[in-house]
């Protein structure tokens, strides 16, 4: 009887393991180029490359160019290395056990804890760290350990280099628009949100823009007051809000942040 019910036992425990159901995958993030909507950058893998799966990406006069969120998720890391390793760099947690570096950034746009979507800055291309010129090392990791890079759910090349094109927050939220107003003079457009950045054209006093989204950057006292709201309205297109005509006084209600 002893034996029988050992045997009945296992046999049980046999069928409860073949009738249980595996715990389910969870599907990856759909990550996204981290750049802004239209840009073009090079990427580049190699086998030497530590960790082996990470991107090094580079366009030219790139330093201070916007890093953005490759998918939505919750920031958990903003670290500072100093001289040594990623340096500056970012994490974020996109749940299901994946996770995204962002690294030798030259500043921070964000706080441990803070929520962020797609083509939400994050920093800045930098050369912090052990990095030996301006790029942006980025990766994608599941439970840790990384894995090869996908945007959109295409692999990236391995091993090689080959060039992005950004869709990321090409149609997040909704858009405002506004006139130009500097009294004849035409408007810098700007290839970031700030004087520093390099100048990319002049829009006309007076022309109607789409703003498709805002941030904060450098402090410009211009037709309507002193403002550090600057309009994207182009890929990689920034004027100041404060020659801006927009019927509001501060950012724009329904405008997404850039």
């Amino acid at each position: 009887m002893r034996k029988r019910w050992i045997s009945l036992l296992v046999a049980g425990l046999l069928v409860g393991g073949v009738l249980a159901p595996a715990s389910p995958a969870l599907a990856a993030p759909t990550f996204k180029v981290p750049f802004p909507c239209g840009q073009s950058w090079s990427g580049q893998t190699r086998s030497n490359h530590s960790p082996a799966y990470a991107v090094d990406f580079n366009r030219t006069d790139d330093l201070g160019d916007p890093v953005v969120a490759s998918a939505p998720g919750t920031v958990d890391r903003v670290t500072d290395l100093g001289g040594t390793s990623y340096g500056k760099y970012v994490r974020i947690n996109h749940g299901g056990g994946y996770s995204t570096y962002y690294a030798h950034l030259n500043g921070f746009n964000v706080s441990v804890g803070q929520t962020v979507g797609y083509g939400k800055v994050l920093g800045w291309v930098g050369s912090t760290g052990g990095s030996t010129g301006p790029h942006l090392h980025y990766e994608q990791r599941v439970n840790g350990g990384d894995i090869q890079v996908r945007f959109n759910g295409t692999l990236a090349l391995y091993w090689g280099t080959k060039n992005y094109t950004s869709d990321n927050g090409c149609s997040s939220g909704g858009s405002g628009s506004g006139t130009v107003d500097t009294s004849g003079t035409p408007l810098t457009v700007r290839s970031g949100p700030g004087t520093g950045y390099a100048s990319v054209g002049t829009v006309a006093d007076g022309t109607r823009v789409t703003i498709a989204c805002q941030t904060s950057g450098t402090t410009v006292t211009g037709t309507y007051g002193t403002s550090s709201i600057w309009d994207r309205i182009g890929a990689g297109r920034f004027i100041a809000d404060a020659y801006v005509y927009t019927g509001h006084d501060g950012y724009i209600p329904g405008v997404p942040r850039c």
